[in-house]
């Protein structure tokens, strides 16, 4: 299950990169996520839902270097 955190938690990440508003395309910080998300509420659309996704990230990235590692290719 995904980590849960506190009302006092979220106020401190607000400025912290890796955050996607999933149903508005927006990715940033959890400020421009929040902020996106709440745009499209105003025009009518549902707030939808925000995911970290700073780890998922770096996940990828190490993947991607050892691609590149397996394919020779300068790391």
């Amino acid at each position: 299950m995904a980590e849960k955190y506190t009302s006092e938690e979220l106020v401190r990440k607000l400025n912290e990169p890796g955050w996607r508003a999933v149903d508005h395309g927006k990715e940033g910080t959890l400020r421009e996520a929040a902020e996106a998300a709440h745009a499209g509420r105003a025009s009518g659309k549902p707030p939808g839902r925000l995911q970290e996704i700073a780890t998922r990230i770096e996940v990828e990235l190490i993947e991607l270097e050892e691609l590149w590692h397996h394919l020779g290719l300068p790391v």
